[in-house]
């Protein structure tokens, strides 16, 4: 058994270091009260989206629900990596830069008591092959009216999962929202999070009535119906859930 599993983790190991695309981590802070909700803005702007920055990552987004929970407050923080190396060695080069340290201060040192967040959450995704690298949408609306929609697709069993990143590839299911002009962020395989077997996709729209209409369109596409249709794609997803998200004003993308 132990070594059927180095075998399997080996293997994971190769396939990674060969994979010729992006990483993503997702965090998603959930917060209490609205000071948190400003503390978090303060660290992520002054202090953390700089050293990420300083240490090669150019394109980080940083996105709050356009309609909050007040019972839960959330800001989201999507970081791309080159590698699973450059996302294992960035806590390391943290620690060693003296002006994160310094600007972040208040934010990193905070006492038990008076902690800036409730829970942090993270996500690691890889990105589909028919999509390897993260994309800035091409938007032309005032940013207070954008809309940024996040969809995680939970498939009932693994080979379902497959099945269903299968679709996007292989069934072309990216090129219908390119061809739509959807203005995709990402496409990803969540390979560490709480709900799995998982995909992630981030489209981005200029507001919400240019979002439903390219939504209507692409109920509508003959390429979608087609696809939608074919047999060997049925039953690929168990639950869906979309969060709809707006950028800060110092988000990067």
């Amino acid at each position: 058994m132990k070594n059927s599993t180095l075998s399997l983790c080996l293997l994971l190991l190769c396939s990674f270091s060969s994979f010729a695309g992006e990483f993503y981590q997702v965090k998603i802070y959930h917060l209490k009260t609205e000071a948190q909700v400003a503390r978090v803005d303060s660290f992520l702007s002054t202090a953390f989206l700089p050293a990420l920055h300083r240490a090669g990552i150019r394109q980080v987004g940083v996105f709050k629900p356009i309609e909050q929970d007040t019972a839960d407050l959330k800001v989201y923080v999507l970081i791309p990596f080159k590698s699973l190396e450059q996302f294992e060695r960035l806590p390391a080069i943290l620690e060693k830069d003296a002006a994160y340290k310094k600007t972040g201060s208040s934010y990193i040192n905070s006492d038990y008591t008076d902690v800036p967040y409730a829970r942090l959450e993270s996500v690691l995704l890889k990105s589909f092959r028919d999509m390897p690298k993260m994309e800035a949408p091409k938007l032309t609306g005032p940013r207070k009216d954008r809309v940024y929609e996040l969809r995680s697709y939970e498939g009932p069993t693994e080979k379902y999962f497959l099945n269903k990143v299968k679709m996007f590839n292989d069934g072309d299911e990216i090129g219908i929202f390119r061809k739509l002009g959807f203005n995709a962020v990402f496409y990803g395989e969540v390979i560490a999070g709480s709900r799995m077997p998982n995909l992630m996709y981030m489209t981005t729209f200029n507001d919400q009535a240019d979002r439903d209409a390219h939504w209507k369109a692409f109920s509508a596409d003959p390429d979608w119906k087609k696809l939608s249709g074919m047999q060997e794609y049925k039953n690929n997803v168990s639950r869906s859930d979309k969060f709809f998200l707006r950028p800060t004003e110092y988000s990067d993308i």
